[in-house]
């Protein structure tokens, strides 16, 4: 499958409608988002132990409202959020204005159209929290790869398919607990870590680490660990 006939297909439009219904929420740290507010801190200090961001060329590929993003410019990268859900985008934007935040710019433009304009220009991508929502994660994969120079980093993270998984991020999260809209994730859609690895591997980045996300909903505390039964992250390089 080439890149071009990914770039007309590879996008979920009741996804994009899901989310840019949402999108004025996106900075509601109590509101629907209020998990990914939750471990942005945790998902920022794993990347940025990693791979220092300070100085660096930082592409977030399915950014959103900007969560990740904006703390990544904080931090010192230079950052470009780019995303297809336009109302999100709007969002991420005017949020980036009103905070005042320093080197950071998004653009409603696919990975794969991105990857044909820029290849090899970004350190560090990341795509957390998206393959998840799209039809082909490995053209994601594909199109990260090509954008990211030799020896950068690229970081994903997605949610594994199994019966745990299911009960705790779709029937624990959105009907047991509330804490995601109703209809947030759809299980088929999940990835398996050896999944996930073998795009990976076939999109000639090398894994370097991976850990699982954890969450106790009677405290509200997350954590990483090495348990991927569920929530995952996964931090690849491109050796050449």
């Amino acid at each position: 499958m080439s890149l071009h006939t990914a770039t007309a297909t590879n996008a979920d439009p009741a996804e994009l409608a899901k989310f840019s219904a949402l999108a004025h929420r996106w900075w509601d740290t109590a509101g629907e988002f209020k998990p990914l507010h939750a471990i942005n801190p945790l998902r920022l200090d794993w990347i940025d132990g990693l791979a220092p961001l300070k100085g660096k060329q930082v592409l977030d590929v399915g950014c959103g409202g900007g969560i990740l993003a904006d703390s990544m410019a904080r931090r010192g990268a230079n950052v470009l959020g780019i995303d297809l859900a336009g109302k999100a985008l709007k969002v991420a934007q005017l949020h980036a204005l009103e905070a005042e935040t320093p080197n950071i710019e998004y653009r409603d433009i696919s990975a794969e159209t991105l990857a044909q304009e820029q290849p090899a220009k970004y350190d560090i991508i990341t795509c957390m929290e998206m393959l998840e929502h799209v039809p082909q994660p490995a053209s994601i994969v594909q199109a990260c790869a090509k954008m990211v120079k030799p020896g950068g980093w690229v970081f994903f993270s997605t949610i594994n398919r199994n019966p745990k998984a299911w009960l705790l991020a779709v029937v624990g999260a959105e009907y047991v607990l509330n804490m995601l809209p109703r209809g947030t994730h759809d299980y088929a859609k999940f990835i398996r870590p050896s999944e996930l690895l073998r795009d990976v591997r076939e999109a000639g980045l090398q894994e370097q680490e991976m850990r699982g996300l954890q969450h106790n909903p009677l405290t509200g505390r997350y954590w990483h660990n090495q348990d991927t039964s569920v929530n995952y992250m996964v931090a690849t390089r491109r050796i050449s």
